[in-house]
């Protein structure tokens, strides 16, 4: 838990014990959890935690660059906690969602040719591919 406060700090935001416990399932659970996954995780042993509360934090938390809110899942919106470059890829039939690791020191701007466009600033990139997993390929077969 000192670890989750202190990378809260890091980035500028006053740890409480949702905050902290928020954070610690995310770095723990790196399945990419909908918003309603972490809340039915943390609501029995943190009775006041609300959705609400947690809808919050998690907006804080991206504002922060502590997380990455994904938009991959057309029904939900996924958390990620890595926030070094990489791209994700879902499985169309199981729905999983994998990290995909990013060659090239993660220069995905220079990658997509961005580098070209001087007059932007890159802050943010999320690359997204679909398709199926290796399970749910051997499973078709």
């Amino acid at each position: 838990m000192e670890k989750v406060q202190e990378y809260l700090m890091s980035k500028g935001i006053r740890p409480s014990p949702q905050r902290i416990a928020i954070m610690d399932y995310l770095l723990d659970n790196c399945n990419h959890p909908t918003v309603e996954a972490v809340y039915d995780a943390l609501h029995t042993s943190m009775p006041t935690l609300s959705k609400t509360t947690v809808y919050n934090t998690l907006k804080l938390f991206e504002k922060k660059q502590a997380v990455q809110i994904l938009n991959i899942d057309e029904r939900n919106v996924r958390l990620d906690a890595t926030m070094e470059p990489h791209a994700h890829f879902q499985c169309m039939r199981c729905g999983k969602i994998f990290d995909v690791p990013v060659k090239n020191g993660g220069k995905m701007a220079e990658l997509l040719g961005m580098n070209e466009m001087t007059d932007f600033e890159v802050q943010q990139t999320q690359i997204y591919y679909k398709g199926l997993c290796p399970h749910c390929q051997s499973e078709k077969e």
